[in-house]
């Protein structure tokens, strides 16, 4: 096994007790499924070298919003890495890569299949020299299959999926989610992947090849709708904002025309629910009876009910149910999701500071770990930012060859890295 050169603590980490310290990740992605899969193994203190064309992720210029040279596209999957940018396509640039790689833990790539080797990276020759070596394959439709050499992205694997026919208003077009679910549930599998390969080369030193469809992990997550038609037949349509199991677990209007959604999904909270709303009468009638008779006849029963929540204010319906173990929660709109206080004190929203005037906030990482504090995270990488010093520190190259191949074009250093790395 070629093991890593540094028992890195995570990068601005003032502690190295993070549960992946001592991992080196070799991070060949870009836009938002690799990266957000990387990301996580950051924060859990993993040693992350971000490879990059002399270009930059392309993700660093999505617009509409900019720091500095970066887009917060960018800003919000890329923290608690280092940023090596590199010309693939030139000889020497394939052998820094190759020898990156052999230092590396686990290397993560989201090209299309087959593009890896024709950038100088071929699993069975690298494997053959580094058997220890977990390498995870993120794409749209997998190494093999009638579409795995076709694009995809974010809504084309949600339609495909079947995911986008279940959302939007009932009998309404489908909707793509408002966050990338795609590319989201990509990393994570990944992530998930990436762990189980390390747990069982503890047991037997060697890595695993590790594949990730895109449109695999949203087949994966139609769960129980996938049921409803595999094991019943149905083909369910556009959800709406209701369950469909449930009469009460929906979305209804208040009074001031904020959304409020309240999940009554047992009999006792459909009780204090029409108790609370003053459709107490509604208790005695048999159409009502049981959730299966509430779904049944809900065409009726919704009518009611959202005449009943106009009657006050979101804020009271909030503070009524829950006084009664209703789960109920308003509708929040994004500034006010991050800045609820259940949110704050959780620590969700995270600071940033490069250092160099640059001072951000992101959504942080959820996992918490009871016995270790939270550690200091680093700011996303420049383009280039870490290059030398990668090369020196991992690759233990003199600062002369580095200069030489900064020199000739093949390594792009952020302004005073070179320097910087040399003293």
């Amino acid at each position: 096994m070629a093991a890593s050169t540094i028992a890195a603590e995570r990068p601005g980490s003032t502690s190295g007790a993070a549960p992946l310290a001592g991992l080196r990740v070799l991070d060949l992605t870009q836009f938002l499924s690799g990266p957000y899969a990387t990301q996580i193994l950051g924060d859990l203190g993993a040693e992350v070298i971000k490879i990059e064309p002399h270009g930059g992720d392309s993700s660093r210029t999505i617009p509409p919003h900019f720091v500095g040279q970066d887009s917060a596209y960018y800003l919000s999957v890329n923290r608690n890495k280092k940023s090596v940018a590199v010309d693939m396509k030139h000889a020497a640039g394939k052998d820094v890569v190759r020898e990156l790689a052999l230092r590396s833990d686990v290397l993560i790539e989201n090209f299309r299949p087959g593009v890896a080797a024709k950038l100088g990276l071929d699993y069975a020759q690298l494997v053959a020299m580094h058997p220890a070596l977990i390498w995870c394959s993120i794409s749209g439709f997998g190494q093999d299959g009638p579409y795995r050499e076709l694009p995809a992205y974010d809504m084309i694997v949600q339609a495909l999926s079947g995911g986008m026919s279940l959302t939007g208003e009932t009998g309404g077009l489908p909707v793509r989610s408002g966050v990338p679910l795609g590319d989201l549930a990509a990393g994570m599998f990944a992530v998930i992947a990436i762990q189980a390969a390390l747990v069982e080369r503890t047991r037997t030193n060697k890595g695993k090849q590790i594949d990730i469809s895109m449109l695999d992990c949203q087949v994966s997550m139609l769960t129980y709708q996938a049921a409803y038609h595999l094991i019943a037949g149905v083909v369910p349509g556009t959800q709406g904002r209701a369950h469909d199991s449930f009469a009460t677990y929906r979305t209804f209007v208040a009074g001031d025309g904020v959304n409020v959604v309240v999940c009554a999904n047992t009999d006792r909270m459909w009780e204090d629910m029409a108790a609370e709303l003053g459709v107490a009468p509604l208790l005695d009638d048999a159409r009502f009876k049981t959730n299966g008779d509430r779904h049944a006849n809900r065409d009726v029963l919704i009518p009611a009910l959202d005449r009943a929540f106009l009657a006050h204010p979101a804020a009271h319906w909030v503070e009524r149910f829950r006084a009664r173990g209703i789960p109920v929660g308003r509708v929040n709109t994004l500034d006010k999701a991050l800045a609820d206080p259940q949110v704050a004190h959780r620590q969700m929203v995270l600071p940033l500071d490069d250092g160099r005037g640059h001072r951000i906030a992101v959504a942080g990482n959820p996992i918490r770990f009871a016995d270790q504090p939270r550690a200091l995270d680093a700011y996303p990488p420049t383009l280039g930012e870490h290059s030398a010093a990668v090369l020196a520190e991992v690759l233990q190259w003199d600062a002369q060859r580095i200069a030489q191949l900064v020199a000739a074009g093949v390594l792009k250093t952020a302004s005073g890295a070179l320097a910087q790395a040399s003293a």
